[in-house]
């Protein structure tokens, strides 16, 4: 049994290569035995540094990763709740003229509602729609509950938000050898101790985790196995790569991409030419390709959207309700989050790919959807060259208040 539970940054360099050498001799104590990194114990920069240099040098073929997704997490736990709205479309957010749907139950959804969407437009699809104030106390709290559950089996756990996490459970604290049967545990203890539902997704790496979480929903799980990955992603519509957004997926039609297989055929210099740089991206996850570690140091600097136009657009009035949009939807995801922030940036990506920011900082934090748009809309007035095509427009907050979820589930690791 070999267990690391104290390591520093000085004493890495020493120890690495003993180690190495000991797996390599021994392969059998890295598969089978309990072997994981105390990262509650050390810096977690350090943890994850070992971790992932230790699983390169001895070139384990497969990670194992389990992506967590609350199923309509605010909505359900409203629900649950009061039971009075089980049953019926219910929508967390404000139906206010510039509201913005936070979350949306199952039985909303059925009626075309979502996260992200304007109220005006949800209550068009659906007039019976009940709105529920959002009580984000409540739900930090059960996410707390569900990170604890998540501790219990591996200190590599990466929040993305209040309900979904990224899990490395390659190495385990039970030794469990299977990620599937770790992903079933941890859905059985979270609807046992909360009630509520979450879905699963287990494969290689976080891209294909994510992917998987969502095949299966609500309360489902679905697993992409090694050998399986190339058929899969040969298979998967080109609109359900993570990554890929409506005007992505209308580019990629017209060139002919409709499936993995045909982004696949794409040569990388073709599709540098197409996405700039984010063509590297599609090249290597068409291929199962991505290396990101779960990282449960990560602290969100920033939260935003942005969205690319088919045509080039000059029009001010078209850019405005651009623009609008965009504020709508990074507002969603502040409340999804739980985070606000004082300073607002806006990116424009002219029709020759050259880009600009322009930001501005407020004293205060930009807590209402009001204001974000208000600010948005002021720098869309001040871009530096106001008679120049657009292709893409972005919003991001950053100078983000210290209620991220990350540090308090740093907090707890350190109180396990």
């Amino acid at each position: 049994m070999l267990l690391i539970s104290l390591i520093t940054e000085q004493t890495f360099s020493k120890i690495f290569y003993f180690i190495i050498d000991e797996l390599r001799r021994s392969p059998g104590i890295f598969i089978g035995a309990f072997f994981y990194i105390r990262i509650s114990e050390i810096s977690k920069t350090t943890g994850a540094f070992v971790y992932y240099h230790i699983m390169k040098e001895i070139k384990e073929p497969c990670r194992k990763i389990i992506h967590i997704d609350m199923d309509a997490f605010y909505a359900s736990v409203e629900q649950r709740d009061h039971p009075q709205y089980r049953g019926k479309p219910v929508a967390v957010g404000s139906p206010s003229k510039r509201g913005v749907i936070a979350a949306a139950s199952y039985e909303a959804r059925e009626y075309g509602v979502r996260s992200a969407m304007p109220s005006v437009l949800a209550i068009r699809k659906c007039p019976d729609l009940i709105f529920l104030k959002p009580r984000f106390h409540i739900y930090k709290q059960i996410s707390v509950q569900i990170h604890r559950i998540f501790s219990e089996y591996t200190d590599l756990i990466e929040p993305l938000s209040l309900d979904e996490a990224f899990l490395d459970v390659t190495i385990n604290k039970k030794n469990l050898k299977s990620a599937t049967h770790i992903a079933q545990e941890i859905r059985d203890k979270i609807m046992d101790q909360t009630n509520l539902t979450a879905s699963a997704g287990i494969s290689i790496n976080k891209f294909l985790a994510k992917i998987a979480s969502d095949i299966n929903k609500p309360n489902g799980m679905y697993l992409i196995k090694p050998e399986e990955v190339d058929t899969f992603l040969c298979e998967l519509p080109i609109h359900k790569f993570f990554g890929v957004g409506k005007v992505t997926a209308q580019k990629m039609n017209n060139l002919g991409i409709y499936i993995g297989a045909d982004l696949r055929r794409i040569s990388l210099e073709e599709l540098i030419r197409h996405f700039g740089k984010t063509g590297i991206y599609y090249y290597n996850v068409v291929r199962g390709q991505d290396n990101r570690p779960v990282e449960p140091s990560r602290i969100r600097k920033s939260i935003g959207a942005e969205a690319t136009f088919y045509n080039d657009i000059v029009n001010d009035d078209i850019l405005l309700n651009h623009i609008e949009s965009i504020s709508e939807d990074v507002w969603s995801r502040m409340l999804r989050a739980n985070v606000f922030g004082k300073t607002l940036t806006l990116k424009v990506k002219y029709h020759d790919f050259t880009v600009n920011t322009h930001s501005t900082t407020q004293s205060n934090y930009i807590d209402t959807q009001e204001e974000l748009f208000t600010l948005a809309k002021r720098l869309l007035e001040i871009r530096r060259f106001p008679d120049k095509p657009i292709r893409l427009l972005g919003l991001s907050v950053s100078n983000l208040n210290n209620s991220s979820v990350t540090k308090e589930f740093e907090q707890l690791c350190l109180n396990l």
